[in-house]
């Protein structure tokens, strides 16, 4: 097995091995791909991600997330579940529910962290919207993100934070524009371009303002 990986044009080309990928995926192979579920009790990033077995050379990659970004897992790495591309699978650790709106299920998202484990090396490709900006927090500062915006980090669990919130936000599946998630250093977080398209919903909250 190896667990080397080779970006270029917007493909992820992995060799023989057990990776954890967004679905469905590899969009090509060479000899043979078993896709299979997350298996266990509570699996935060079950619908986002799966296990993929591959006997040859693969090729993973997303047309609606065109722009690769290849995060070394120095220091554990919490990713956004959506967006993990591709990453091996002995690298995953967890996964947990990021509640922007505390108490609230209300615009949720599932992260995967992975760390070093087994002194093999750990790395998981990312697959966003746009480019990718590394920030670097310093200790004591503080990095405000919009939810959307949001691609990976270290250290600890942002903390949500809306200038008004209104009752109506704990259920609607729209978060409020004024909504950020805290990054609070030290700690490195990846970001991407956000846009008012991809946070409008379908149906009848299309394209209206809700705070």
């Amino acid at each position: 097995m190896t667990d080397a990986v080779t970006i270029e044009n917007g493909f992820a080309a992995t060799g023989a091995g057990e990776w954890l990928s967004g679905r469905p995926q590899p969009v090509a192979f060479s000899g043979s791909a078993r896709r299979r579920g997350l298996r266990g009790w509570a699996v935060r990033d079950r619908s986002s991600l799966s296990l993929v077995e591959t006997s040859g050379k693969s090729y993973f990659a997303d047309a609606s997330r065109p722009f690769l970004t290849f995060i070394p897992c120095a220091a554990p790495v919490k990713a956004v579940s959506s967006k993990v591309l591709v990453a091996p699978a002995v690298s995953r650790v967890s996964a947990e529910s990021i509640k922007p709106i505390p108490f609230s299920a209300s615009n949720a998202f599932s992260v995967t962290e992975f760390a070093h484990k087994d002194e093999k090396s750990c790395w998981v490709v990312m697959a966003t919207v746009s480019r990718t900006l590394r920030v670097a927090v310093a200790d004591g500062e503080t990095l405000s993100v919009k939810p959307d915006a949001v691609v990976a980090w270290t250290g600890e669990k942002p903390t949500g934070y809306c200038a008004k919130l209104r009752l109506v936000d704990f259920i609607l599946p729209r978060a409020p524009s004024t909504l950020v998630l805290n990054f609070h250093g030290p700690s490195i977080v990846w970001i991407e371009g956000d846009s008012p398209r991809r946070r409008d919903m379908p149906g009848r909250f299309a394209g209206r303002r809700i705070v």
